[in-house]
């Protein structure tokens, strides 16, 4: 599974990385083209404005001389002072158009004909500026020799026919740079319509591979679901198989330990009966002997040792209390077995309740369990074992004023608890551990309560029954 997700990640990184590059390049597109378009009109409207200036400035220049010289003539006519407005107006701004004529017009084709305008303009101002000089002195033969003659028709037409060409120049390059803003803005649109265009199918492309991906996530999401809710199939399948292995484990266990202990009562009880019989017959046919007899005595006390040795292994293996008085009194025995070995204080809590026998033998050695770590882990001094009903669960609980630990932190190879803990859930019951480092220990098992069972005769015979005779001897 996991290596059908990894080309599926693979692809998911890599069209990711694509449409980040493809966002990257579309948008550094349409800026360029938006750059591009955006300064090539600029620079002709720059230059079309400029081209715009000149020609004002050279049809200002036709207009100044016009009106001067239209001026001067009225002047002429009438003698009023007045109609020398223009040839004053003419005599502050000439100057400052001609000079910027002449520095826009610089390093180019056009100079040397601005030049020459600029020339015969000054000359025809000149003109203009004697002949109103004369006028004013009474010379009249000689400002009208000037006035009938050629020269200043000739110097105003040279200017006219310079400015009429520098007009017809700006116009042909105000068209030529109004061309060239129209095709920049034409560019411009093409090329972001075009890259609107690529952008679109880019994202068509994208959205398409986008929701093919899309599919095979969902595909692996639905095959990773059957593969987890296979796999919680196999796990509950094999927790039920385990489950019930180490409930028939548990059960073979206590089978072998009740045919053990039913073979140890039988075949050594019969042995170490016999053999104590035997030793009584002895005794009272060598009373006579005192050696003898002290040597039998003897031998009677280690046999009578051999029997409750036999005894005890037999409760070990199989509780014989369990089986003949019930839960209640075996606990009650194996408690205060306990508390004579060990020295510490017990107190009981405990109510009688439907058990089955699987029940009765599993809380048994849960106490017995737990009461061995007291002994040997705990240095408590006090331990309460209570069971009762609650809520539907038979609760068993046992509780120590020990030095306690920490569960989380117990290591491998302790299996006495964990084995209680499965045999207890194999019932359909819980085991909880409850234990903080200085706080002490509680064991807490819950078993589901169930209806009183039928009553079976127990094969085993009580651990401390003994044949009539081997009673009766001393």
């Amino acid at each position: 599974m996991l290596r059908h997700l990894d080309p599926w990640l693979v692809g998911a990184s890599r069209n990711r990385g694509i449409a980040v590059l493809g966002a990257a390049l579309a948008a550094a597109a349409v800026m360029g083209v938006s750059e591009a378009s955006f300064w090539g009109a600029e620079q002709a409207l720059t230059q079309s404005q400029a081209r715009y200036l000149a020609r004002d400035d050279g049809l200002r220049l036709r207009e100044l001389l016009t009106t001067a010289e239209t001026a001067q003539r009225g002047f002429l006519l009438t003698g009023r002072e007045d109609y020398l407005a223009p040839v004053l107006l003419a005599e502050r701004e000439l100057p400052h158009v001609l000079q910027r004529l002449q520095s826009q017009y610089a390093n180019s084709t056009w100079t040397t004909l601005v030049a020459d305008a600029s020339r015969r303009a000054n000359e025809k101002l000149s003109e203009l500026q004697l002949v109103v000089k004369l006028y004013r002195e009474g010379n009249t033969p000689a400002w009208q020799g000037l006035v009938e003659s050629d020269i200043g028709r000739e110097k105003m037409q040279a200017v006219r026919d310079a400015v009429s060409e520098l007009d017809r120049h700006e116009l042909a390059e105000i068209a030529r740079e109004r061309d060239a803003v129209h095709r920049s803005l034409t560019y411009g649109r093409l090329g972001v319509h075009g890259l609107t265009l690529l952008s679109l199918f880019g994202l068509a492309i994208f959205l398409r591979r986008n929701e093919a991906l899309h599919n095979a996530r969902r595909q692996h999401a639905d095959e990773l679901a059957q593969e987890r809710d296979r796999l919680d199939r196999e796990v509950a399948r094999r927790t039920a198989e385990l489950t019930e292995l180490a409930r028939h484990l548990q059960t073979v266990r206590e089978d072998e330990r009740a045919h053990l202990a039913r073979e140890l009562h039988d075949e050594l009880g019969a042995l170490l009966t016999a053999a104590k019989l035997d030793v009584a017959r002895i005794r009272r046919m060598t009373k006579t002997a005192p050696d003898i007899d002290e040597r039998l005595k003897h031998m009677s006390a280690l046999l009578d040792q051999g029997i409750a040795l036999k005894r005890r292994i037999i409760e070990d293996l199989r509780p014989s209390a369990l089986s003949n008085l019930g839960l209640i009194p075996a606990l009650e025995i194996l408690t205060q077995e306990f508390a004579q070995r060990s020295g510490l204080q017990l107190s009981l809590e405990l109510t009688d309740s439907p058990t089955d026998e699987g029940d009765r033998l599993a809380l048994y050695r849960l106490v017995q369990e737990a009461l061995t770590n007291v002994m040997r882990h705990a240095k408590a001094k006090q331990v309460r074992v209570t069971l009762g009903e609650a809520e539907g669960w038979l609760q068993l609980h046992i509780r120590d004023d020990g030095q306690g630990f920490d569960p989380d932190a117990v290591g491998s190879g302790h299996h006495g608890l964990l084995g209680m803990r499965y045999r207890i859930e194999s019932l359909g019951g819980t085991l909880q551990l409850l234990s903080a480092p200085g706080r002490g220990t509680l064991v807490l098992a819950r078993l589901p309560l169930r209806p009183e069972p039928e009553t079976v005769p127990s094969e085993l015979p009580a651990a401390d029954s003994e044949p009539p005779a081997a009673a009766s001897l001393s």
